[in-house]
């Protein structure tokens, strides 16, 4: 399998003697965040952070969500975070364990699966009623209807806790309950609020989800209950706010959202929000935009999408706690990839990234380029399999944590090893990268400051070896005058700077059910088993930094996609490794490495790669940059794909006209995958200070 699950472990023995003789290579005056001396240990961990199960819009119980994902992929942690609002359906039931099954891969028609069943049907399993399993009695506060639902502040802090808590011990692996916002004036966002709850490794008494149960009555547009959590009398008041005029009397929150009468307050709201998070777990709450271009732009008269301004808004509010996005969303197996339809900013999705992150010198590069701490995350947003039942391989709609999508995030040794909060602290860091389909699994991407006594090609043979260890390590470098992701480094002006990138291409197969060829690259006459993807080549990307942008300064600081508040000029692709100029080992390390000359300005550098060369038709542009993942409304059936899947062994339930399957649904997933790591920042003395980096 060309997937790995590792153990937090100590870095690799040659890592710590060579650290120990590589400070000579970087000039003094050159810093990491961190000096190599006192910055920790630690390893890289794969989670995942956005998910549902019948508590809300999902299909399955929380237990056997959880168990495919710590369990039958293996993930090191994860976060159940249904939606925000109410649901009638109780998904601590477990599933009805023998439902018939229809033809799958290697489960001919007509078996049963005793090992958790296909999804319940209605009154079966976690689909019964909270009414019907628990009594109408016991649903708190408002709501009247025939069958009533259960508010999820109700849901989490009563019943889906303990279960959490519960597998988080007996896995072994921290497992904890965070929220997808409804987000007031937006769409989604990823929350979470650690404090009160106790995952593996806490030990003692039993913890709670009070404190995120109180958030989802305060902040999410959909929880419209007054009761303020029934007898916890729940004030949603934030410290010093002149907004808590706004709140109602009765419900101790504010009701309203954008509207015409109310235009922006929603923003409003979900500002406050963040600001709440920020007075009451100020270490251990995050909240991060969701598949943020899929609802389209913002409107402040409606819930819709995000504007660069709000992701400003967010970042300046609470910089520890607002400190990436979601713009590699879920929902990856769909006909319009990520859910994204055509109304979405950009149109849909590049390569399975919305345009926001995907295009080089658009939203994210913007916010790069003020020096901002803004992370690229990603999820798996799992609710069903589409036309299949979950323990089939085939998806016509999203695919399993971590069975696709994995967030590696840098957990370090002195903070309680792996727990929830040393993976919070992870996130926060920004040392973390996203890979699909198991494109690679390790990752040492570093930029050092050139020592000026030593040759070059000796210098960065040194640092490739340094990145070689720590990649074995499942680690990062650890040497004085190196930063890494999420890092910046302080270097003097005509510095040369060496960005060195070490990566592993996992040999074997990957999670894909096919091992026919991949249709994307036999468009180019290659011929890659759809389930054992090659990594073609990697982009290093560098923008300037020019500082935070006022908000008072309303042309550069608000505006659409490719408007001046939301583009940086300076970025730019600035170096493509492939097979003609990296080295590849046998176990498939890869190693890499350029000098940039003289520094003279405050920049960063960040990393994408894919299994597709340039010039793939409908895939990748001449420079390489993804395409738009479709051409016509995917719902539209008269309109063929794009890419003929002609090989004998194409799935039935691929998009079909006139005889001709097309790649779509998971089939497009697996063959176009891709990578991107979060940056690291440059900041030259007497340049532009990166500001929001320490």
């Amino acid at each position: 399998m060309k997937h790995t699950s590792f153990k937090m472990r100590e870095t690799a023995l040659a890592l710590a003697a060579l650290a120990a003789a590589l400070p000579a290579i970087a000039p003094q005056t050159a810093q990491a965040a961190d000096r190599a001396n006192t910055k920790a240990s630690g390893t890289y961990v794969t989670g995942d952070f956005h998910n549902h199960t019948t508590c809300s819009d999902g299909t399955l119980s929380m237990k056997k969500l959880i168990d495919k994902s710590a369990g039958t992929f293996n993930l090191d942690w994860f976060v159940q975070a249904d939606h925000g609002g109410s649901s009638t359906r109780n998904c601590t039931l477990a599933e009805d364990p023998f439902e018939p099954v229809a033809p799958a891969l290697g489960i001919p028609s007509g078996d049963t699966i005793p090992s958790g069943g296909q999804p319940a049907s209605a009154g079966k399993g976690p689909n019964q009623t909270w009414q019907a399993t628990i009594g109408r009695d016991a649903i708190k506060g408002d709501g009247t209807a025939t069958t009533k639902a259960m508010w999820r502040w109700q849901e989490i802090s009563e019943f889906q806790y303990p279960i959490t808590e519960a597998e988080s011990r007996n896995r072994k692996k921290p497992i904890w309950i965070g929220v997808e916002q409804n987000a007031p004036g937006h769409e989604h966002i990823s929350t979470t609020v650690l404090n009160g709850q106790l995952p593996f490794p806490a030990t003692g008494n039993s913890g709670n989800a009070n404190l995120q149960a109180q958030y989802e009555y305060c902040f999410d547009r959909s929880d419209t209950d007054t009761s303020r959590g029934a007898n916890n009398n729940w004030d949603c008041s934030v410290s010093g706010s002149s907004n808590n005029a706004l709140m109602d009397a009765t419900a101790r929150k504010i009701l309203g959202t954008n509207a015409s009468a109310t235009a922006n307050l929603g923003h409003l709201k979900t500002l406050e929000g963040i600001k709440w998070m920020n007075e009451k777990a100020p270490s251990t709450s995050y909240f991060v935009p969701a598949h943020l271009e899929r609802a389209g732009a913002y409107n402040p008269t409606s819930n819709s999408g995000f504007n660069i301004e709000h992701l400003r808004n967010f970042n300046n509010a609470a910089p520890r706690i607002a400190f990436g996005f979601e713009s590699m969303p879920g929902h990856q197996a769909e006909a319009g990839r990520g859910s994204y339809g055509t109304g979405a900013v950009g149109g849909g999705t590049y390569g399975g990234t919305g345009v926001y992150a995907a295009q080089v010198g658009g939203v994210w590069d913007a916010l790069l380029g003020e020096g901002r701490n803004w992370w690229f995350f990603a999820s798996s947003d799992y609710h069903n399999r589409g036309s299949f039942g979950p323990d089939q391989r085939e998806s016509t709609a999203d695919f399993y944590p971590g069975e696709y999508t994995r967030d590696f995030v840098m957990v370090r040794k002195g903070k309680g090893d792996l727990t929830a909060g040393g993976i919070i602290d992870g996130l926060r860091s920004g040392n973390s990268f996203v890979a699909n389909g198991q494109l690679i699994d390790r990752l040492s991407f570093t930029v050092c400051a050139a020592h000026p006594g030593l040759p070059r090609n000796a210098g960065k043979a040194l640092l490739e070896k340094a990145g070689a260890n720590a990649a074995a390590a499942n680690g990062d470098v650890r040497i004085d005058g190196c930063a890494t992701m999420g890092e910046k480094l302080v270097v003097r002006p005509g510095t040369d700077l060496v960005v060195t990138v070490v990566l592993r291409d996992p040999p074997g197969t990957n999670n894909s059910p096919y091992s026919f060829p991949n249709p994307s690259l036999k468009q180019v006459s290659i011929t890659q088993p759809l389930n054992q993807p090659v990594l073609d080549h990697v982009d290093v990307i560098n923008g300037r930094v020019s500082g935070y942008v006022d908000p008072s300064d309303g042309a550069r600081y608000a505006g659409l996609l490719n408007s001046t508040a939301a583009t940086n000029s300076s970025a730019k692709i600035a170096k493509v490794f492939n097979s003609k100029n990296w080295t590849k080992a046998a176990d498939g390390t890869i190693s890499m490495s350029y000098i940039v000359p003289a520094a003279t300005a405050s920049q960063y550098f960040r990393l994408r790669g894919t299994n597709l060369p340039a010039s793939v038709p409908n895939e990748t542009d001449a420079d390489g940059n993804p395409l738009l993942d479709f051409l016509a409304n995917p719902a539209d059936s008269s309109q063929p794909g794009k890419i003929p899947c002609s090989d004998a062994a194409c799935p039935a339930h691929l998009r079909t006209l006139n005889g001709v399957k097309y790649s779509s649904y998971d089939v497009a997933g697996w063959s176009d995958l891709w990578f991107y790591s979060n940056p690291v920042y440059i900041e030259v003395l007497n340049s532009v200070k990166v500001a929001g980096v320490k």
